[in-house]
């Protein structure tokens, strides 16, 4: 390419990606509304970052010791943060998170949208404007304003398409092998999730314009080859992304069930092509825009393109289409599992595939039958979707005024294509319907949006709480039980329980579980524990409740808690019969009265052995009664249940719900004098209960129960990114019990001697202490990380070896050097025969 022609394609591809940010910055800030769910995930894991490359966080890339009170972070980093543009968010102040995700989000969309533009070149030659255009409807499509622009590590798949589509052009050309694994593992690395569907749609690009071309089948085939090995070179690239995240899904949590793709009709489906439709069931956000629409709809009646060739992307579309219909198909796009809340996040793939063949029919210029066609299919389209729920009165202003524009520009710019003047009007006419089309429905789609709840100066006010109580690693500052998002403890930079991620580690989760803390979304997020006990167990000294305006929290000093690192004494036992049990196993104590509470009046409950009460359900109420010690503090756990509860004086709503929503312990209130606790169960329906839902604690057997762990435990605690170390009182017997979950990866020594993986008691890590021990030293690394390592130092290596021989072959042949003389001189004009 010439440097001017190189000039003109980068100013093209660069004045796309401004149209495309600028779009969807312009949109948002009409709308002044923050995408929905930005605030949840994206804006705490920017947080963290920041705390880790400004060495202000307590864990690295390896272990987050601020959530789920120690939980592996690699697998979480490669997919929440490995998007480049996600990294000098660390430029800005901390507190400017949400300016950070939304540059992010506007870095991502302009590059995707610039590749886009790049790749549709390769496609076909055709007019650069038009091509930067039509670009922009990928940029900004419906799956963009709905979905990703709210999560910038799925928006990465938004580059991966285009880039993975370049790749494919340099096999068909068989060039740049070397580049295009390398853009292959840029697309592995920065998003799995999204990099595994935008590969399957490079394939299927490049199996349609491998039959497309008129290639001989030698060729064919060495392009296929190039294709394969490129992209299996690429993926084992990126081999430490890959086997972390996936030695760390086979140990979380498994996500909840999903109900199969209900029926939703052609209609639905339909609906999510036309633009500004948003609401009613879950579909694939799919719209492109109107122009986009108007000449994909048109390709079949384009007979300036060849038959098999519009046969084949027609083929390829319907293709894709129906595999986004039927439930096994969408598993299969899926990697076989329907995520929850948002069922088609593979949907950009089949916006990048319409504009892509929209492209096709407009580089070969439309003409005025393919234009009425592309209008008459629309028009069938918006027919059937009428009355959808999801199609708003915008929907049908943006058809009716933008298709009527749009259809008189493609008309001209047929009729007058040799015209200059006619060209650039017909030109401007359709960039003008393009960017009002983007960003109206952006505009529409934020609005949708459910406003943000969290206020910025609220968050700034716990941060600096926790900050200014901060006692890392001799004791923990949890954000909980108070929550302005999911992951707290990444926001605030406290030492809590509480995490969303889809790596939770199943560990994790059922450590909280069992010990009395909530749970949502079947346990993929976790929740600090909120009780005394609990506390003590995790060494919480600091918590934030909830509390007054203006910033709805308070900082709580907790009791007295012992040291992360105890010993429990030889031959201590587990016992796992209650929740109540399960604590003081791992507190060494007895501290509660837990006895089988006793129907007293209303709807009669029936117990079912060890796996709990069934409680009916209605106005009436089921009454129990418990005896215990008086002058306790009365707890209850309610866990799947679902009603209100009341006793001793306390009434509050419990929101259970097998298996997705856990409730914690609640306190109920002071034993009275008699002794006696009588609970009020009103279900809304039939609810289950654990078989001893009430606890006593007894008053002062906490504190005597720290008191002890103090003196027998670690007498210094150092806590490293991805180590703990503690110094036990000399010749300590029994178990070190280290309050952190017992997550496949760790492994501890006694004394310097050999590091062995922990024995894990009751799900937290307890190491054997022999015959006697003064120092317990343990490490984190994550399963897969050294193999990962290693496959990708041999590939890398592979890859060196190719550039290299690839470098040399096109060197050219060095001539002797009495050739070399005879040259130098017959170019001085020396005959050298004579």
């Amino acid at each position: 390419m010439r440097t001017s022609e190189r000039r003109r394609e980068v100013l093209v591809c660069g004045g796309a990606a401004g149209l495309a940010a600028g779009g969807y910055g312009l949109a948002a800030a009409l709308r002044g509304r923050w995408p929905a769910g930005a605030d949840a995930v994206a804006v705490p894991y920017h947080a963290h970052l920041w705390d880790l490359l400004h060495g202000q966080a307590a864990g690295d890339l390896l272990l987050d010791w601020n959530s789920g009170y120690g939980t592996p972070f690699l697998a979480d980093f490669f997919a929440y943060l490995m998007n480049p543009f996600s990294w000098p968010a660390a430029l800005l102040p901390r507190d400017q998170g949400r300016l950070a995700v939304l540059l992010v989000t506007l870095a991502t969309i302009g590059l995707g949208t610039a590749l886009m533009t790049r790749l549709l070149g390769r496609l076909h030659p055709g007019p650069r404007r038009l091509r930067a255009l039509a670009a922009v409807g990928y940029g900004l499509c419906a799956w963009v304003l709905d979905v990703g622009g709210a999560a910038p590590m799925w928006l990465w798949g938004l580059v991966s398409l285009p880039l993975l589509g370049l790749a494919a052009d340099w096999c068909l050309r068989e060039r740049h092998w070397v580049a295009g694994t390398l853009c292959v593992a840029l697309a592995w690395a920065g998003n799995l999730y999204t990099a595994a569907l935008a590969t399957l749609a490079a394939g299927l690009l490049f199996a349609v314009r491998l039959f497309v071309a008129p290639l001989p089948l030698r060729r064919r085939v060495r392009a296929t080859g190039r294709a394969v090995t490129m992209a299996a070179a690429g993926v084992l690239l990126a081999s430490p992304v890959l086997f972390v995240a996936v030695l760390a899904a086979r140990r979380a949590q498994p996500e909840s069930q999903v109900q199969p793709l209900g029926p939703s009709g052609v209609g639905g489906h339909l609906a999510r092509l036309l633009p500004a439709t948003h609401g009613g069931p879950q579909l694939p956000d799919v719209a492109i825009g109107v122009f986009g629409l108007l000449v994909v709809c048109g390709l079949p009646f384009n007979r300036r393109v060849r038959p098999r060739e519009r046969a084949l992307w027609c083929a390829a579309l319907l293709l894709v289409v129906a595999g986004f219909l039927w439930t096994p198909t969408v598993l299969v796009w899926h990697g076989l599992a329907i995520p929850a809340g948002g069922p088609y996040r593979v949907a950009f793939v089949l916006s990048g595939l319409l504009v892509l063949a929209g492209w096709v029919s407009l580089a070969h210029r439309p003409d005025r039958l393919t234009v009425l066609g592309g209008a008459a299919v629309v028009a069938v389209i918006a027919g059937l979707a009428a009355g959808r729920h999801s199609v708003r009165p915008a929907t049908w202003v943006l058809l009716a005024v933008g298709g009527a524009v749009l259809s008189a520009a493609l008309w001209l710019l047929d009729r007058r294509h040799a015209d200059r003047r006619a060209n650039a009007l017909a030109t401007w006419v359709v960039g003008g319907a393009v960017l009002g089309n983007a960003v109206w429905s952006g505009y529409a789609a934020l609005g949708a949006a459910p406003s943000a709840g969290v206020s910025p100066a609220a968050v700034r006010a716990g941060h600096a709480a926790l900050r200014a109580a901060a006692d890392w690693p001799h004791g923990r500052s949890d954000p909980g039980p108070h929550a302005f998002t999911p992951n707290d403890p990444l926001l605030l930079n406290g030492q809590g329980g509480g995490y969303f991620s889809g790596y939770l580690p199943t560990v994790t989760a059922l450590l909280l579980h069992d010990l009395g803390a909530g749970w949502t979304a079947g346990g993929r997020q976790t929740a600090s524990v909120t009780d005394p006990v609990g506390q003590a167990l995790f060494g919480v000294r600091t918590h934030l409740d909830d509390g007054p305006p203006p910033y709805g929290f308070a900082p709580v000093r907790a009791a007295a808690a012992p040291p992360l690192v105890t010993v429990l004494p030889p031959g201590a036992r587990t016992e796992t019969s209650s929740v109540w049990a399960r604590q003081e196993s791992l507190l060494g104590s007895q501290v509660y009265d837990a006895p089988l509470p006793v129907p007293a009046g209303g709807a009669a409950p029936t117990l079912h052995g060890t796996s709990g009460w069934s409680v009916p359900g209605g106005a009436e109420g089921t009454v129990f009664t418990a005896a215990c010690t008086p002058g306790g503090t009365a707890y209850f756990h309610g866990l799947w249940y679902r009603g209100t509860v009341s006793g001793l004086g306390t009434d509050y709503r419990s929101d259970g719900e097998q298996p997705t929503t856990a409730v914690p312990i609640h306190r109920l209130g002071t034993v009275p004098a008699d002794g006696v606790v009588r609970v009020t169960l009103r279900s809304d329906v039939v609810s289950q209960v654990p078989a001893r839902p009430v606890g006593c604690l007894r008053a002062g057997a906490l504190e005597a129960a720290v008191a002890r762990l103090t003196a027998t435990g670690a007498t210094r605690v150092e806590a490293g990114g991805h180590t703990l170390t503690a110094t036990l009182p000399a010749g300590s017997t029994g178990t070190a019990l280290l309050s952190v979950p017992a997550t496949d990866g760790w492994t501890c020594a006694v004394d310097g001697g050999r590091y062995a993986a922990p024995v894990p008691v009751l799900g937290m890590i307890g190491v054997p202490l022999g015959g006697g021990a003064s120092r317990v030293a343990c490490a984190f690394r994550p399963p897969g990380l050294t193999e990962g390592l290693t496959v990708t130092s041999a590939t890398a290596a592979v890859l060196a070896l190719v550039a290299v021989f690839a470098r040399l072959s096109r060197r050219p042949t060095r001539l002797p050097r009495g050739d070399r003389r005879r040259a130098a001189r017959s170019s001085d004009g020396l005959d050298v025969r004579t």
